[in-house]
């Protein structure tokens, strides 16, 4: 284990690298989980959709990411897709975690939609709104509000899933940390620093999701 004047030393030293390597972090997992609700809301849609083929192609999608390790899926997509046309290690990265996000993604508005009272789909459709109007104006907007404490954990657990970017080399935190405790023979000392950045990271969120929801609760 490293001194606590070492780490320190280190920590100040290598700050400029980790401070990049965190903002492509952070954009990795933004952007990941943005398109990840894209992915979740259509397929959860396709969940609760009355044509039984349409819940199946839901239920194929949640079961092959679930039986499958992130890493492969993202392995699948940088190295299958590189034989047919030259994909970004940032983009590669970027929507295998929205790929893999989704599908938990799509559970949790599958749930939030479902816990919605059928009464006010009812209501919605007297008033002379179609199904879908009614699902876009009344239904959607309460399911996003109950669905925000699960969707703020995903986004944390996209947080710590970016890691394993690193295995396609993209400079993102823990890849540069593994760099240069190779480079410079003190791997625990950075492997510690990045854990720093990731608890700063998580804190930082897990702030940002309270603040969301409280606003919500209070113009509820």
């Amino acid at each position: 284990m490293p001194s606590i004047s070492h780490f320190i030393e280190t920590l100040i030293n290598s700050k400029g690298l980790f401070l990049e390597a965190m903002l492509w972090t952070l954009k990795l997992t933004v952007v990941s989980i943005l398109i990840g609700i894209v992915f979740g809301l259509f397929f959860a849609l396709l969940k609760i959709s009355r044509v039984k083929v349409f819940g199946y192609l839901s239920d194929i999608y949640v079961f092959l990411v679930r039986g499958t390790p992130l890493i492969v899926q993202i392995f699948i997509l940088y190295f299958g897709f590189s034989g047919i046309f030259l994909i970004p290690d940032f983009w590669a990265a970027a929507l295998a975690l929205a790929f893999h996000n989704g599908a938990y993604i799509a559970e949790i508005f599958r749930g939030t939609i479902q816990s919605i009272d059928k009464g006010q789909m009812e209501a919605g459709r007297s008033l002379g709104m179609t199904r879908g109007l009614a699902m876009r104006r009344i239904i959607l907007p309460q399911a996003f509000k109950r669905a925000l404490p699960p969707l703020g954990n995903q986004f944390i657990i996209g947080l710590k899933d970016s890691s394993l970017a690193a295995f396609i080399s993209m400079n993102e935190l823990f890849n540069v940390a593994t760099t240069l405790g190779s480079n410079n023979f003190d791997e625990m000392t950075y492997l510690l620093i990045v854990a720093v950045y990731y608890l700063v990271l998580v804190a930082l969120l897990t702030i940002v999701v309270s603040l969301v929801e409280k606003r919500l609760a209070v113009s509820e």
